[in-house]
């Protein structure tokens, strides 16, 4: 899994979460879902902390081109997580067009508020608009691939797909922002192509087509591997063992918002 923080930083987890979604695409998967936390620190986002703050700055308004760019009050500021997924999309856009040299066109649609007319780069992205939208319904293109953002509970993915989607193309469901089956990924049948979720004291993560993987987060920042499967664990089952071996090494030395404690946010 990429490094804790300066994966989102030096384009670790664009690289990843790219190279994963074009082969699972390469593998003949249709339905796909991306899911990692669009910030550095999403817990604490709404309060502006310091690493949110550079990576708004730093990344996503300059990637973007954010007209007035990253400052406080303004809208990217306000709601960095949708932006964010916008940065993300874009990354993602190239490798689901078919690479750089690809022509396949590939629409982003989000539930999330954006002002588009301030977003001046959205790279290989043909086409934005609102998910469920008339306008986004009719602008449909044959073969087009979709990257949805945040469309919300799985159970209305399939009705997305019909809505959106173009047969036999792509369907991404990219940072759904939360779970209604209360486990690790979904149960509609998209695959997890990349996607990493913390977990209390640790991270479930899997890079198609590699194994899923539960790590440890140590008190100075790191990952250690604890375990790995072919097949998609129980959310209860890597938690469980997650928190068990952090307790057993660190005691309550491990709680990464805690000064004197092993903060590190």
């Amino acid at each position: 899994m990429p490094k804790l923080y300066d994966g989102w930083f030096n384009e670790q987890v664009a690289k990843q979460a790219s190279t994963s979604v074009s082969k699972a695409i390469a593998a003949g998967k249709k339905n796909i879902e991306v899911n990692f936390p669009p910030v550095p620190n999403v817990d604490e986002v709404k309060f502006g902390t310091p690493l949110n703050q550079k990576f708004g700055q730093k990344i996503v308004a300059k990637d973007l081109q954010i007209k007035g760019g990253y400052t406080p009050g303004s809208e990217v500021s306000r709601n960095l997580i949708a932006y964010s997924n916008i940065y993300w999309a874009k990354k993602i856009a190239t490798a689901a067009k078919g690479g750089p040299l690809g022509s396949k066109p590939v629409a982003l649609l989000t539930s999330e508020r954006v002002l588009f007319s301030d977003v001046k780069n959205t790279g290989d992205i043909s086409r934005v608009g609102v998910t469920m939208s008339q306008k986004a319904r009719k602008g449909g293109r044959n073969g087009e691939t979709i990257i949805c953002v945040n469309p919300g509970g799985e159970e209305q993915w399939g009705r997305l797909v019909s809505a959106h989607g173009s047969p036999g193309a792509p369907f991404v469901v990219l940072n759904n922002a939360y779970s209604t089956s209360y486990d690790v990924g979904n149960k509609k049948g998209f695959e997890e192509a990349y996607y990493m979720k913390r977990v209390s004291k640790g991270w479930i993560y899997r890079a198609f087509p590699g194994p899923w993987e539960a790590y440890l987060e140590t008190p100075t920042g790191g990952v250690e591997l604890l375990m790995s499967s072919k097949t998609k664990p129980s959310l209860r089952d890597v938690s469980a063992a997650v928190r068990e071996e952090s307790f057993k090494r660190y005691a309550i030395f491990n709680d990464r918002f805690s000064p004197g404690f092993g903060e590190r946010l």
